[in-house]
């Protein structure tokens, strides 16, 4: 039995259900998982060439791209099953050595990988680089059909993504704000601080939770009653959450970063929390009762959750990844490009 799974993400819309799809696999298998992003050589560009001459700080956040958020959610959806799990991001123009290195290099078994295509495995693998890593590995290659043959998506379907997609990003966050919390250096960036706690802020505390109440909850209470305690103490979960939240705030404005560290531990455990009871009990739950209308209406009303709220022209998401980034520095591992 396979005991350590590489899997590459490539950061397109199927990603998600690539690490949903491995981490099943792993807690069915009691494997642990790599998650592994591979990026262009930024630096080489003519853009990125210029940027490095003229902000030197700017150009290591653009040469990180979205990797961080990329893998950081990876993470959150590892740990919510709690499959252990690690990550790396290598720098490479070419993804399929940057596969095979990082399966290497972290001592992997398996290489769990996915198929976008369409048209039946064969024709996919042609010229991708899915084929090039099975034509070079030295270890068993995994090809999970993640889009191939797949009709469009129903409304449950995408609601039920949309809702674990908001989990991935929130929790990504929030272990980004704790190992920020928890480091022992006595330099804190009280600004990146702020921006994580606009974040939680705005998005789960002012968009996904009252749309939960409004629209999950509200559908599955008019279908069952089986869920009725739960649901109620979910709802007084979002309520302790927004307190817990405004003394956080409250303690970090007052300086005491010691209080301040604990209120996000609390914050933080009690958010994990509720993301599981709602993963675990409340969406199977849904998935038996809702109807087709209900599911109509959720997905729509959490459509919208990525648009700009804030600031014009950036989202909840860039402002994820923008935090993640900044939370990630610069603890990436590259090999050059060939």
């Amino acid at each position: 039995m396979y005991k350590h799974l590489l899997v590459p993400l490539d950061g397109t819309p199927l990603t998600a259900a690539t690490v949903e799809q491995a981490v099943a696999y792993a807690a069915s298998t009691g494997a642990r998982l790599t998650f592994l992003h591979a990026r262009a050589e930024f630096g080489a560009s003519a853009d990125g060439a210029l940027l490095h001459t003229m902000s030197p700080q700017e150009f290591r956040t653009a040469a990180l791209g979205n990797a961080a958020a990329i893998v950081a959610k990876a993470e959150a959806a590892a740990r919510a099953a709690s499959v252990p799990c690690a990550s790396l991001v290598f720098t490479s123009d070419h993804a399929y050595e940057a596969i095979l290195e990082a399966a290497r290099t972290a001592g992997c078994d398996l290489i769990y990988m996915a198929s976008h295509g369409r048209r039946g495995l064969k024709g996919v693998l042609l010229g991708s680089v899915t084929r090039k890593v099975l034509e070079h590995a030295t270890l068993p290659v995994l090809v999970a059909a993640i889009e191939s043959n797949q009709t469009a998506l129903t409304d449950e379907q995408c609601a039920i993504a949309t809702l674990r997609d908001e989990h991935r990003s929130l929790a990504a966050v929030l272990h980004a704000l704790l190992g920020i919390v928890n480091d022992t250096a006595p330099k804190t960036d009280q600004a990146l601080l702020r921006a994580m706690l606009f974040y939680i802020e705005q998005f789960p505390e002012r968009l996904h939770h009252p749309k939960e109440d409004e629209y999950l909850f509200r559908k599955l209470r008019e279908r069952t009653n089986e869920c009725d305690a739960l649901l109620e103490e979910l709802a007084h979960q979002h309520i302790a959450g927004a307190k817990q939240f405004a003394e956080m705030r409250r303690v970090l404005d007052s300086g005491d970063l010691s209080a301040f560290a604990q209120g996000v531990r609390d914050f933080a455990q009690l958010q994990w929390q509720h993301m599981s009871t709602e993963e675990k009990l409340i969406l199977p739950s849904a998935i038996r009762h809702l109807q087709a209308s209900d599911w109509r209406e959720i997905a729509q009303a959490f459509s919208t959750n990525g648009d700009p709220c804030f600031a014009p022209g950036e989202s909840f998401d860039q402002l994820a990844i923008r935090l993640l980034t900044l939370a990630h520095g610069e603890a990436t591992l590259a090999i050059g490009a060939a």
